[in-house]
């Protein structure tokens, strides 16, 4: 790989973020902080009179002990509960109290029942007073246009994953869409609709379509 090459290989895993597990340690399923933070904002655009100027999440004890049950995408956040933390403006006149309640409901709502997201805390804090709603809201926090078309490697474990409903596209974002090590394939790729929920129909239709992997994982990219 050239070095323009590793550069834009390093530009987009710092541009991914995190890699936040999905479900539980069985679940075997991951998606990028970037994804989930897009969704995450537009939750949040839901609410009037504030807006998300930024976003993170990670785990809310980082030293809490955790075991993933299938082998993790490289560097990515062990099955722990996690933390959103964000930063908002708020426009005068609008009670501060009464919309962090609105938006710290409308975060947790959105991470657990759209993403799959194990949140046990929502932390806010209003940074700035703004004397109108601005035109636009920013681009979400981790927001982008979803990654381009990845050509699909020739094998029954990206075939059976292209064919599951509510697969959108494989993605080399992170590596290539599929991987193999030590038995073990890790499929990358795009979702319509409830990523965990998608994830795991993927690890089931990946585990029959090549029974003799060892264990299957998903890292999802982007949600549409």
């Amino acid at each position: 790989m050239t070095g323009d090459g590793w550069s834009a290989a390093v530009r987009r895993r710092l541009g991914a973020g995190r890699l936040l597990a999905l479900g539980g340690p069985e679940d075997g399923a991951w998606i990028t902080e970037r994804a989930a933070g897009a969704l995450l904002s537009v939750a949040a655009a839901g609410v009037p009179g504030l807006v998300l100027t930024s976003l993170r999440v990670g785990p809310a004890d980082p030293d809490a002990p955790a075991r993933p049950l299938v082998t993790p995408p490289p560097s990515a956040l062990p099955p722990v509960p996690l933390r959103i933390t964000a930063e908002l403006a708020v426009v005068g006149g609008h009670p501060v109290p009464e919309l962090t309640a609105r938006l710290r409901e409308a975060l947790f709502s959105a991470a657990q029942d759209r993403l799959g997201l194990d949140v046990s805390d929502v932390d806010l804090k209003v940074t700035d007073l703004l004397d109108a709603p601005p035109g636009t809201r920013p681009d979400p926090p981790f927001g982008g246009p979803p990654p381009g078309p990845a050509e699909a490697p020739a094998t029954a474990a990206a075939a059976a994953a292209l064919a599951t409903p509510g697969v959108v596209q494989l993605t080399d974002e992170l590596g290539p869409p599929v991987r193999e090590t030590d038995g073990h394939l890790q499929v990358e790729l795009t979702t319509l609709g409830h990523p965990l929920e998608v994830a795991r129909a993927v690890r089931g239709a990946v585990a029959r379509a090549v029974p003799a992997a060892g264990s299957v994982g998903v890292l999802v990219t982007w949600v549409t």
